[in-house]
């Protein structure tokens, strides 16, 4: 069975609290987008894995695995699997893509076995895997808070198109949050935010990333490439996650079309979207 595992953006982060457990609660406005990795699943006499990405390992770290371990032994599953992982989202990204694929797993779980978990226990499930699981999952624009568990949905009012501008070096999710200084980083409005959104109001000014700060000091470049496309003046620029990707978000698509082709033969990989519609 296939599934496609959609990335995301975030365009907004707030990260203002370390609990006593270790977790740093966040809110976040999250937005899926026509990115993604092409995952397929089918019952096997034996284990196997192929990923066009070779430094993609099987192994205890990685998400899919993470997510069909918890599932066997969830639902007592003893079945064996051929898995192909066609993998498009680059990695150390910002943009999801190794949750994505957790979250698609439990998606193709769910068909493969008649599974119909309730919206909690699925939220449960993906939150044991990673933070942003969750909100992929479900692939609509979200505020997530606490440690990702909390999904609150809503509706653009409107598409909005989208250049994904990555340095070739990433950075660490657990360094970011290990140099997140809260006294300093961005706190932005998340729900000044999502009513523009909701009512399709000018977007200006509101984007807003707590862990630009730690990511700049880790990986100088991503500072270079922001720069570089707030040059261009095409739309609203914002580190996505904990880095390294950097967006530029218009509703004017000839403008993020534009962008992208100015920025052809820079060393940075690119990529051109727009926000997911599901049917």
């Amino acid at each position: 069975m296939k599934e496609r595992a959609y990335a995301k953006i975030n365009l907004s982060l707030d990260v203002f609290n370390i609990r006593e457990d270790g977790y740093h609660e966040l809110s976040s406005i999250m937005l899926p987008i026509e990115f993604y990795d092409e995952l397929e699943i089918d019952i096997a006499d034996e284990d196997s894995f192929d990923c066009n990405r070779r430094f993609i390992r099987w192994n205890e770290k990685n998400s899919i695995y993470k997510m069909i371990s918890l599932l066997k032994e969830k639902y007592d599953i003893h079945d064996h699997y051929r898995i192909t992982l066609k993998k498009m989202v680059p990695t150390q990204a910002g943009l999801g893509g190794g949750t994505a694929d957790a979250a698609a797993t439990l998606r193709i779980f769910e068909r493969l076995y008649g599974l119909k978990p309730s919206r909690d226990e699925i939220i449960s499930i993906c939150a044991k895997v990673g933070a942003d699981v969750p909100f992929n999952y479900f692939n609509v624009p979200a505020v997530v808070s606490g440690i990702g568990d909390g999904i609150e949905p809503f509706r653009l009012k409107k598409p909005y198109y989208i250049l994904l501008a990555k340095p070739r070096s990433g950075v660490s999710t657990k360094e970011a949050y290990d140099n997140l200084d809260m006294k300093i980083c961005d706190h932005p409005d998340i729900q000044a935010l999502r009513k523009a959104l909701e009512n399709g109001d000018p977007i200006k000014g509101l984007l807003g990333n707590s862990l630009e700060q730690p990511a700049f000091l880790l990986n100088k470049n991503i500072l270079k490439v922001k720069e570089l496309l707030k040059s261009f003046d095409s739309g609203e620029v914002l580190m996505s996650g904990s880095g390294s990707t950097v967006f530029c978000i218009s509703e004017d698509r000839s403008k993020i079309a534009a962008l992208f082709d100015a920025l052809k033969g820079n060393d940075l990989y690119l990529r051109f979207t727009k926000t997911l519609e599901l049917k």
